[in-house]
């Protein structure tokens, strides 16, 4: 760890909105000016809207990921986790990979620690669900869908073929929904190696509590998604969620029940939970509460971008809408970055 006097920039998370930003502050700040720590469990970072290509195959798993220590040379980057926030003594505790966790002392914090996975008590998921946070759960459903072709191409038992062959995603989201586009159109290339496998043997279903999917895109464009996954054999069933899935036998609320070796849930995401200890103002969803400049309501050294931050929308606002946040996803996350960590040197 730097033992430098300057002032230190804790920089929470190494996401999209850790490592544009710590790139930012570094490019902007005079030489010297100040140490810039980025801490994250892992020490890259992903570019998680190619992870349903990398799933597929269309992307090589190498190109999804950027290593922290590489594109931040400059930068201290600490591989653990923020467990703690002492706001009156401004000092992060940080657990490491291995051994005990130690006070690291900060100057000025922004807190980018972005989103996991939501879920649901529901019967058999903690068991059976794949997520699709991560560049190793990305390539592991990759080679699980792979393994149930090998398996049903290699026995006549057809209650194991239909269950190898049936892929139910919950969530019909960015990723939910790119996720099953790309993983059927694997699949479907993939039957063509093998003799007793077609896409016609294949199931492929998509879950969705709401009326739609896609809904980031608008009414019109989710429809558009809707009908073409449809016309490739996709099942989606919508305004239905899944009431349970253990050892593989999916009940929906609809009452269709099947069953099935493969269960992706991508049933949307929220703060990651961790916020709660840090003693910020949250939102009702758990996102911490900042200004339009990503100031961290009622301080004026913590900032805050991303996934785990709720942003005004100053467009939807000026529409009217006094209750308009910035969506959570990459393109927002990049702007705010640059933003971020332009008002961060100012603060210095």
């Amino acid at each position: 760890m730097s033992t430098t006097e300057r002032p230190r920039i804790l920089v929470v998370g190494g996401g999209y909105v850790g490592l544009y930003a710590a790139r930012r502050i570094q490019k902007k700040m005079r030489y010297g000016e100040a140490t810039v720590t980025v801490v994250d469990p892992r020490s890259y970072m992903t570019y998680q809207p190619f992870l349903p290509e990398a799933a597929a195959g269309s992307i090589s798993p190498r190109h999804v990921v950027v290593p922290l220590r590489r594109v931040l040379p400059k930068a201290e980057v600490l591989t653990g986790r923020v467990t703690t926030i002492d706001q009156d003594r401004k000092v992060a505790t940080v657990a490491p990979l291995v051994g005990e966790a130690y006070e690291l002392p900060f100057d000025y914090l922004v807190i980018a620690m972005g989103a996991v996975s939501r879920t649901f008590p529901i019967p058999g998921l903690a068991e059976q669900g794949i997520g699709m946070k991560g560049i190793e759960e990305s390539i592991g459903l990759r080679n699980h869908v792979l393994e149930q072709l090998d398996k049903a191409d290699s026995t006549t038992d057809e209650e194991i073929r239909r269950k190898a062959l049936t892929f139910v995603f919950v969530g019909g989201g960015f990723a939910g929904a790119e996720t099953i586009g790309e993983v059927e159109d694997m699949a479907r290339d993939a039957a063509k190696y093998y003799n007793n496998v077609s896409r016609e043997d294949m199931r492929f279903i998509l879950v969705d509590a709401a009326d739609k999917i896609l809904p980031e895109v608008g009414p019109k464009l989710g429809q558009y998604g809707k009908e073409h996954l449809e016309g490739r054999g996709v099942e989606v069933y919508l305004s239905t969620s899944m009431d349970s899935c253990v050892d593989g036998h999916v009940v929906l609320k609809n009452g269709l029940e099947v069953d099935s070796n493969t269960i992706v849930w991508t049933a949307g995401v929220k703060p990651n939970p961790a916020l709660a200890r840090f003693g910020l103002p949250l939102g009702p969803r758990g996102h911490v509460d900042t200004q339009a400049t990503l100031q961290v309501q009622g301080t004026d050294y913590i900032w805050a971008a991303g996934d785990n931050a709720q942003v005004p929308d100053l467009v939807g606002r000026k529409a009217g809408n006094e209750n308009a946040w910035c969506p959570p996803n990459a393109q927002h996350a990049l702007r705010q970055a640059k933003v971020l960590g332009d008002n961060v040197i100012s603060g210095i």
